[in-house]
C-alpha cells in the first residue's frame, strides 16, 4: 500500500471488471475507500475479496433511469462523503454501420454518453458543496481520432471528450478537477465485440495494453498537486499503429 490516497473516498462505475476494477484496485492499494458500482453483484463480491470494509459494493443498473438517479444517494448511504468519482462504465460496438441495429445504437449512446452525463450531474452538487473533488471519465483514443470501423463508438467518445473539456471549465470556480483517460485497445471484455480480424491483428502485433496500465495513468492524474489538472491523457500500446 502506497498511502497516496489514504483517507480518500472514491466511487467507480463499471467496477466489476476491466479498467473499472483496475482503477478501483489501484485506489484501494493507495489507501482509499472505494464504492464499487456495477450491475453484476456476483462479480463485485468476487473482485472485492481481500480488501475488507474499504471495498464497498453498490449494485446499480445504470441503464435503468430510476436506478441511475439513485447513484449519489446510494453512495452516501455507504460512506459519509465522496472525494473521487470515476465514470468508467461503457460498452462497445464496431464494424459496418449498416449492420448495427437501432436498439444497439440506443444502448451504446445511453451508456457511453447519457449515463456519464447524468452520473456527473448527480455527483456534482455534493462536490460543489464540499468545494473540492476529482471527476475522471474513461474516454478512448477513438474520442480523439475518427476510427473508421467504430462509427457509433467513436462518436460516443467524441461527445465525452467535449463534455469533459467543457465541464472542466465550469468546475474551475468550485475547486473540482475534471479529466479523462483515453486508452487505445485494452485487453478487456469490451474487445469481444471487436471485428475478429482486427482483434487477431492486434494480438499478433502486441497492440494491446492491460487495464492496470490505464489505472497507473489514473493514479498519476489523481496524485498531482491540487493546482495541477491533467485534463486528458491518451495512453496507447507502443505497437498500436494509429
Amino acid at each position: 500500500m502506497t498511502n497516496e490516497l489514504q483517507g480518500k473516498i472514491a466511487a467507480v462505475t463499471g467496477a466489476a471488471s476491466g479498467i473499472g476494477w483496475a482503477s478501483a484496485q489501484a485506489m484501494l492499494d493507495a489507501g482509499a475507500t472505494v464504492v464499487l458500482i456495477d450491475r453484476d453483484e456476483a462479480a463485485l463480491n468476487d473482485v472485492r475479496q481481500g480488501y475488507g470494509e474499504r471495498a464497498i459494493p453498490l449494485v446499480i443498473d445504470l441503464l435503468d433511469p430510476a436506478q441511475c438517479a439513485t447513484l449519489l444517494s446510494g453512495i452516501l448511504k455507504r460512506v459519509d462523503h465522496l472525494d473521487i468519482f470515476h465514470a468508467n462504465a461503457g460498452t462497445y460496438i464496431g464494424g459496418d454501420f449498416m449492420e448495427t441495429d437501432e436498439a444497439t445504437i440506443d444502448r451504446m449512446l445511453n451508456l457511453n454518453v447519457n449515463v456519464v452525463m447524468k452520473n456527473v450531474r448527480n455527483i456534482l452538487p455534493h462536490l460543489i458543496e464540499r468545494g473540492t473533488g476529482d471527476i475522471l471519465v474513461t474516454c478512448s483514443v477513438a474520442g480523439h481520432h475518427p476510427v473508421w470501423w467504430e462509427p457509433v463508438y467513436a462518436s460516443s467518445k467524441w461527445a465525452i471528450n467535449c463534455f469533459v473539456q467543457t465541464i472542466r471549465r465550469q468546475m474551475i470556480k468550485h475547486g473540482i478537477r475534471v479529466g479523462e483517460v483515453a486508452p487505445g485497445p485494452v485487453s478487456s471484455a469490451l474487445l469481444k465485440d471487436w471485428p475478429e480480424e482486427n482483434l487477431r491483428q492486434a494480438k499478433e502485433s502486441g497492440s494491446l495494453i492491460e487495464p492496470r496500465d490505464v489505472a497507473d495513468v489514473i493514479m498519476f492524474m489523481l496524485t498531482r498537486p491540487r493546482n495541477v489538472t491533467i485534463r486528458d491523457v491518451v495512453v496507447l500500446p507502443s505497437n498500436f499503429d494509429m
